[in-house]
C-alpha cells in the first residue's frame, strides 16, 4: 500500500511540474498547439488574399475618379461588400511587434481562431471611420500577444486589394470587456487595435489607437486620378 502511495505521490508531482512547465511556455510565448492550427489557416488565407489581389481593385472605382479620398471610399464599401464571414479582409503588418498576417472578416470564436478579426460593425479602412481589429493573446498563433508593446509613434500598416494604409499608433485605453463605447466611431478614420487583458483572462480589454498618416493608392487608382 505504502508503495502504491508513493507511486501516486510521485505521479502528482511530475504531473504537476508539466502543469507548470507548460503553463510558463503558454505565458512566455504561446500554445504552440493552437498556433500549429493557426499557421496552415493563414497560409490558406494569405494564398486567398493575394488572388484577390491579382484580381484587382474592387469593381466599383470608376477610371474617372479624380479625389483620391472618393476613389477610396468607393473601393472601401465595395470590398466591404463582398467580403463574407470569416473572409481574409487585409495583410496586417506591425514592424515593434514583428506581426504580419492576415485579418479575417469578423470577431466572432471561429474567425479569431483564423487570425486578427475586423469587428463587422466597423468599417474598412479608406472609409473615414472606425476600423476595430481584435485578437487572440495566447492562443490561435497570439497575433497580439505584445499589444502592450505598443508605444506612440509605432507604425501598422494595412494592405487591401485598392490601397496600402500607414497609421501611427496614438496611445492605449484600458477598459472592462462590458464598455462597448470603443466601437463607436468618431466620425474620422481610426484603427483600433484590441486584445484581452491581463493575459489569460477577458475582463477588461487593451486598446491600442492609431491614426491614419499615409496612403499608398494601388496602381490603377493611381493610375487613374494620374490621368
Amino acid at each position: 500500500m505504502g508503495k502504491l502511495v508513493r507511486i501516486a505521490g510521485t505521479l502528482m508531482i511530475v504531473a504537476g511540474v508539466g502543469a507548470l512547465a507548460w503553463a510558463f511556455t503558454v505565458w512566455k510565448w504561446e500554445d504552440p498547439f493552437t498556433a500549429t492550427l493557426n499557421y496552415f489557416d493563414q497560409r490558406q488565407l494569405a494564398q486567398t488574399f493575394d488572388r484577390r489581389l491579382e484580381e484587382g481593385r474592387p469593381a466599383g472605382t470608376a477610371a474617372s475618379t479624380v479625389d483620391l479620398a472618393g476613389a477610396l471610399e468607393r473601393s472601401a464599401v465595395e470590398w466591404r461588400r463582398s467580403l463574407k464571414r470569416g473572409d481574409p479582409v487585409a495583410r496586417l503588418r506591425i514592424p515593434r511587434l514583428g506581426l504580419k498576417g492576415i485579418v479575417v472578416n469578423g470577431t466572432d470564436h471561429d474567425s479569431l481562431e483564423r487570425g486578427p478579426g475586423r469587428y463587422l460593425g466597423s468599417a474598412m479602412p479608406g472609409e473615414g471611420e472606425l476600423v476595430y481589429i481584435a485578437g487572440h493573446r495566447t492562443t490561435y498563433g497570439a497575433p497580439f500577444s505584445g499589444i502592450d508593446k505598443l508605444r506612440k509613434g509605432d507604425r501598422v500598416f494595412l494592405q487591401l486589394p485598392y490601397a496600402t494604409f500607414e497609421y501611427a499608433i496614438t496611445g492605449h485605453r484600458i477598459v472592462a470587456a462590458t464598455d462597448t463605447s470603443v466601437l463607436v466611431s468618431r466620425g474620422h478614420e481610426q484603427l483600433e487595435l484590441q486584445a484581452c487583458h491581463p493575459r489569460f483572462f477577458a475582463t477588461h480589454r487593451y486598446i491600442a489607437y492609431a491614426e491614419l498618416v499615409g496612403v499608398l493608392p494601388e496602381p490603377e487608382i493611381a493610375n487613374a486620378l494620374a490621368g
